[in-house]
């Protein structure tokens, strides 16, 4: 039982560390591996803007987490109910429950609002771009495309 308690804590501690974790998609935020980076900059106008909800990839963490105190405290009330196959039943039963519960809450902690801005570029061409709605935009609003290495961020 102090083996289990040891994964536990172990699970929970990777759990909470992950969560911590998170990539910005904001348009005023750089990583360290962008500062310094040259950028392309375009300029354009607003055309629309759409309210949109960010959801990062999951990580698997939040489901593993769950999936553990779940079996644990499965676990510990098949042990109550008595061995056998009514106690591992519980122990089953307990880890999917606490999987799904633990992967429900890392994806609805980690949504953030976000904005999908559809730009006119000065040559005629529509960029659509989405990141977090850290700052506020309007149509007809001149702004700055700036792109490097595959992503784009929309700036005044």
């Amino acid at each position: 039982e102090s083996k289990m308690r040891a994964i536990l804590v172990a699970v929970v501690a990777m759990a909470a560390l992950a969560g911590c974790a998170s990539t910005s998609n904001s348009g005023s935020v750089y990583g360290t591996s962008e500062a310094g980076r040259e950028q392309t900059v375009r300029m354009g106008v607003v055309e629309s803007i759409r309210q949109v909800t960010i959801e990062p990839q999951r990580s698997g963490v939040g489901a593993v987490a769950g999936g553990a105190v779940g079996a644990v405290l499965g676990g510990a009330a098949g042990n109550h109910a008595g061995r056998g196959v009514g106690g591992a039943i519980l122990g089953v039963l307990g880890a999917v429950g606490g999987g799904l519960a633990g992967d429900a809450i890392e994806r609805s902690g980690n949504r953030k609002p976000g904005l999908e801005i559809t730009v006119k570029l000065d040559n005629g061409e529509l960029r659509a771009i989405t990141q977090e709605a850290d700052e506020t935009f309007k149509p007809g609003e001149r702004v700055r495309l700036l792109s490097s290495g595959g992503t784009t961020k929309v700036t005044h």
